[in-house]
């Protein structure tokens, strides 16, 4: 055993998060920890690593255990470099460095310092530190972070380069597990089949919170968090998928048994005091008391568990069954895109287009577009995939492109609607509480927007439309950004969408509502995409943009 946790209780704020939360892990295991968008991923790996100790309950850590976690943000760190920030991850190493760089010019005759010394130049010799800043670069130059990148400040690193810095950085940790967040996030395709080599690489225990069901394939067992527990399915996702798919729905049975008990004992007791006041004896009394005990008893035990099955799973329940599962299913967001016009048009038209900086990233491209069109623009990370979409946006909204068009042309057609998702939100709207970011939205999209109407969006996307709807924005979690994301994409029933990695932080029953909605979407589609199962599922035709 390596860590054994027991959650009691945890709330954040007024909102309950966990109770009665069991989760163990083992050693040499890696675990994909998933739930919905909210539910507390990252407050139990918070938990986990010891850095949260605002809980009833107790986690048991294997004695000497050494924790690491990936770091999502790389603020407040001053010009340190890639180098520099990963040697601080390194066990001891600084300070044993300190004592064999100074201590030969200082120690002279002193016995105790140079028994401190010798020790230190063991330890540091046993360790191989002479050579592990060559070993670090080394292993950056792995992930194409060249030794000039190494040398550079981190933050000038891009934030796919800065996951490959932290993957360098638990490498060289010695830790005994790795808490990974969502490491494939602003990885291209490259650098994700980098990661997944990676992982499959190392022995160490790893608990990996993903929704990226490439990395969840990888995994040897996914716990989901749900109902405000833990549930462990033994192996990857396609595993936990299936063992997912019989478990609710053996649920869902017992929980339709529940409630039939309890209307057949409510009918019970109408019955019995019907009667009680004809009889002369105590016997309907001590019937309906008992009665009513099992009915207060069943009722207080009765919580309606989160039912959610994969799509290709549920596609084969019987009629029966899936009536009663779309009777009962947890609520997940509501995506209300048509796309469609009074007939099929041309919508975009793109020719022999070279867009860059200085000079043209990648070979001119043309291509067309109208409803119904899919195209999966796929490149590495700086081929110039963001440069094309946003110059395409520009021409689209009539605004100052970003960047230079060398030659060619972008031409939208007379009936454009354009519907935009993009990897971070526009800052204009981080200061703002949510409602009033979402009638910015509506306005600058010409869009009107009362009350109510406001009320239901929140509620269709999944927000409280009573306690979300003053938070800041900058104050969302990733999902819930996400979330906002797509309201602002679809505020004006565009017929043309263009998305740049839209599952990043959507959790798995958003992401396959999101699938659905563009199967039947009218309009055309411009993605960036590195999940795998989401392009299977969007098709269209694959653009590449510069080397393969």
């Amino acid at each position: 055993m390596l860590l054994n946790a027991l959650i009691t209780e945890k709330h954040m704020g007024s909102k309950r998060l966990f109770k009665d939360l069991s989760f163990l892990l083992q050693e040499n295991t890696k675990v994909g920890l998933i739930g919905r968008n909210g539910i507390g991923k990252s407050t139990l790996f918070g938990i986990l690593s010891g850095e949260d100790t605002d809980f009833l309950g107790n986690v048991e850590r294997k004695k000497g255990i050494r924790i690491i976690a990936t770091a999502q943000e790389h603020h407040d760190l001053g010009n340190i470099s890639s180098l520099e920030y990963v040697l601080g991850f390194v066990p001891n190493y600084h300070h044993l460095k300190e004592i064999v760089d100074t201590y030969p010019d200082t120690m002279g005759d002193d016995v105790d310092k140079i028994h401190i010394y010798s020790e230190a130049l063991q330890e540091y010799s046993d360790h191989n530190y002479f050579t592990i800043e060559d070993e670090i670069s080394e292993a950056l130059r792995q992930f194409d972070i060249d030794l000039e990148a190494a040398l550079r400040p981190l933050s000038s690193l891009s934030g796919g380069q800065k996951r490959f810095v932290e993957l360098v950085k638990v490498a060289f940790s010695e830790a005994d597990l790795i808490l990974l967040d969502e490491p494939t996030n602003h990885l291209d395709y490259y650098g994700k089949a980098l990661f997944i080599k990676w992982l499959k690489s190392q022995r160490t225990a790893m608990c990996i919170i993903s929704h990226d069901r490439d990395v969840l394939k990888e995994v040897q067992a996914i716990v989901e968090i749900r109902d405000s527990q833990a549930f462990t399915y033994p192996g990857n996702y396609d595993s936990y998928i299936k063992q997912n798919g019989i478990g609710t729905v053996t649920q869902i049975g017992q929980y339709e048994s529940s409630l039939k008990r309890l209307d057949t004992l409510h009918k019970q007791i109408q019955t019995v005091r019907a009667r009680k006041g004809a009889a002369s004896d105590n016997r309907p009394k001590i019937l309906e008391e008992r009665l009513q005990r099992e009915y207060d008893a069943l009722e207080a035990a009765l919580e309606k568990p989160s039912f959610w099955i994969d799509r290709d799973t549920a596609a084969d329940l019987s009629k029966e069954v899936t009536e009663s599962y779309e009777r009962y299913k947890a609520k997940t967001i509501s995506i209300n895109a048509s796309g469609k016009d009074s007939h099929r048009h041309q919508l975009l038209e793109v020719h022999q287009l070279g867009v860059g900086y200085d000079h043209q990233l990648f070979p001119s491209v043309t291509f067309t577009l109208s409803h119904g069109d899919r195209l999966q623009i796929r490149g590495r990370n700086g081929a110039g995939k963001s440069t094309l979409l946003k110059a395409i946006i520009a021409s689209a909204t009539n605004t100052p492109t970003e960047g230079k068009i060398f030659h060619g042309f972008i031409k939208g057609g007379g009936k454009l609607r354009l519907g935009i998702y993009e990897q971070e939100i526009s800052s204009q709207y981080l200061a703002m509480p949510l409602v009033r970011a979402i009638e910015k939205v509506y306005i600058a999209a010409g869009q009107t927007l009362v009350g109510q109407n406001l009320n239901s969006i929140l509620a269709q996307y999944l927000f409280d439309p009573m306690r979300d709807r003053d938070l800041l924005v900058s104050q969302l979690s990733g999902g819930q950004k996400a979330r906002f994301q797509l309201i602002k994409m679809l505020c004006n029933n565009p017929n043309l969408l263009i998305l740049d990695e839209p599952t990043n932080h959507l959790d798995l029953p958003s992401i396959e509502e999101l699938e659905n909605t563009l199967k039947e979407y009218h309009g055309a589609v411009i993605f960036v995409s590195h999940d795998s199962y989401f392009l299977d599922h969007v098709g269209g035709l694959v653009m590449q943009v510069g080397k393969a």
